[in-house]
């Protein structure tokens, strides 16, 4: 991506991607998964780090986003880079463990596709040491 592409102001459509998955991630953050799923493809695709976690379709994200081992979950996008019909994202998680107690803080990336009608289609989650990945996944397009 050329350095001016960086610089610009994001245009209408970048600016209302980002608005939208705020809003995905406030409302991931207050529990209020179905708000959080109302973006998605009903056939969202979701790969997490490493390809250790892949599931399809809206229910099963919704369904995935009920915390099990974590609880206080949160998720803080802390960068939003729109490239083509990919978004990165990189967010600082926390969480802690249901039965430890013990707090978790990791950094994460993102890369959110998005279609012409705003909705979520795939998600693929890296590490905060695979930025690079990160970055090559969303440059590329569907």
């Amino acid at each position: 991506m050329a350095e001016e592409d960086v610089d610009a102001a994001p245009t209408p459509r970048q600016q209302e991607i980002i608005a939208s998955l705020r809003r995905t991630y406030e409302a991931f953050n207050r529990e209020d998964f179905d708000a959080a799923i109302a973006i998605a493809d009903p056939d969202v695709e979701l790969i997490t780090t490493g390809g250790m976690t892949k599931l399809r379709g809206a229910d099963e994200l919704r369904a995935w986003m009920e915390p099990a081992t974590l609880e206080n979950v949160s998720m803080e996008p802390e960068l939003f880079e729109v490239i083509g019909n990919n978004v990165l994202v990189r967010q600082l998680s926390r969480g802690r463990g249901v039965g430890s107690g013990i707090s978790v803080e990791m950094h994460f990336w993102s890369v959110w596709t998005i279609d012409e009608e705003g909705r979520v289609t795939r998600i693929i989650a890296f590490g905060d040491d695979e930025e690079a990945k990160a970055r090559e996944a969303a440059e590329r397009s569907e």
